[in-house]
């Protein structure tokens, strides 16, 4: 029988020898165990590779810090962001803050890798732009021990504009209120008292009744000028853009859910999404407004024996994108389903609102070729679908 043993001695640089009394290792296992080696650094290899090709790619500025706080990998979008060179690799996190431009993010950097929990923040750096910035914790499993983190910087500088001017809007709207409320509801009631005093006059004195025909008059005037100036400054004033352009859904939903976090906070809801179709031409104005409006409704009309759960979706039917907003909220009864979309309706009454925003949301689909649907079973749920046209 042929011997399938390699035997081994290698002393020093001296040659490996042939001896009987040695410990004796079959051949195939030795090779096999050479492989299987081979085959995990190549493995190793590859995965490096992956990475590496991960950091190249990626178009979010992201840095990843080891235990130690000393600066390992970073993104293109990173350097260039932040202007680091391939000389900080290996540099303290805290050498180089003030490429960062934010002072407190080594203590951030600190509390995750000590707490082992994710940060999320919003942060203004010192060229004053604005930065949703997510601190993960680099867990490693055995341990259960943060062995780093890595960090990505979201920029959100145009969102938190718009969000000021959507502040801004809100301002302008509170100060038409109370234009309404104090500059045209006086002159109206002075209007109104004079129709009053015109019919109590009788029909001989025309001097008296020319006298109120001229304070109602100069009341008709004294209205009109207002409502001149209110519309004719708010125009000016108008900035957002009503041109279509081609968005992409995941983004716009996730400013409506930024803008909404305190509510769903507050409201515990859970909002899941599918997004089947993500690009849709649209104004983007208005496809945060049905967003936003659906996503408070469906928190706003939340049953009080349950979490609020809210789906998402979008998908592509004929010729139309379809966004679907389903809840599990309070339901809305059949005979009211139609009525919803009235201005200034309310489904609840004991739901603090002030019934504008479905016939907001109705008229800019409707104004766009599209049409809104609504399936409801009280108690149960709602599901709103909202048909935009393609274009």
């Amino acid at each position: 029988m042929p011997n399938h043993f390699l035997i081994l001695k290698n002393v020093g640089n001296a040659p490996v020898h042939i001896l009987p009394n040695l410990v004796r290792i079959p051949i195939f296992a030795f090779f096999q165990s050479m492989i299987d080696k081979n085959h995990e650094i190549d493995k190793l290899v590859e995965l490096n590779d992956e990475l590496e090709n991960y950091f190249r790619n990626t178009i979010i500025p992201q840095m990843f810090v080891d235990a130690n706080l000393v600066l390992r990998k970073f993104t293109p979008p990173a350097m260039k962001q932040f202007n680091l060179a391939s000389s900080d690799v290996g540099r303290y996190i805290r050498d180089i803050t003030d490429n960062i431009r934010f002072p407190t993010i080594v203590e951030n950097i600190q509390h995750v890798i000590d707490n082992n929990e994710i940060l999320e923040k919003e942060i203004q750096t010192n060229d004053m732009r604005w930065y949703q910035m997510n601190i993960i914790p680099y867990v490693i499993q055995k341990s259960n021990k943060a062995n780093g983190v890595i960090i990505t910087f979201i920029d959100i500088t145009v969102r938190i504009a718009d969000l000021k001017e959507q502040e801004k809007l809100i301002s302008d709207y509170e100060t038409l209120l109370d234009t309404i409320s104090h500059d045209i509801k006086n002159p109206l009631t002075h209007l109104i008292l004079s129709v009053q005093v015109l019919k109590t006059i009788p029909p001989t004195d025309s001097s008296q009744t020319q006298k109120i025909l001229q304070n109602i008059d100069t009341g008709i005037l004294k209205v009109k000028t207002i409502i001149d100036e209110l519309t004719d400054s708010r125009r000016r004033q108008y900035k957002y853009k009503e041109e279509e352009e081609l968005l992409n859904f995941e983004h716009i939903l996730e400013d409506a859910r930024f803008t909404l976090a305190d509510n769903i906070k507050q409201s515990g809801a859970e909002i899941t999404s599918n997004i089947g179709a993500s690009e849709i031409t649209f104004s983007r104005r208005k496809l945060r407004s049905i967003l936003y409006n659906l996503i408070l409704n469906a928190i706003k009309y939340k049953s009080p024996d349950r979490k609020p759960i809210i789906s998402v979706t979008t998908a592509t039917e004929d010729n139309f994108i379809v966004v679907s907003v389903k809840d599990n909220g309070l339901g809305i009864a059949e005979d009211k389903q139609e009525a919803i979309f009235t201005k200034y309706y309310r489904a609840e009454e004991s739901v603090e609102g002030t019934g504008i925003g479905l016939y907001l949301i109705k008229a800019n689909v409707t104004s766009s070729g599209g049409k809104i649907e609504v399936k409801s079973t009280l108690g149960e749920g709602s599901e709103f679908r909202v048909f935009l046209k393609i274009k």
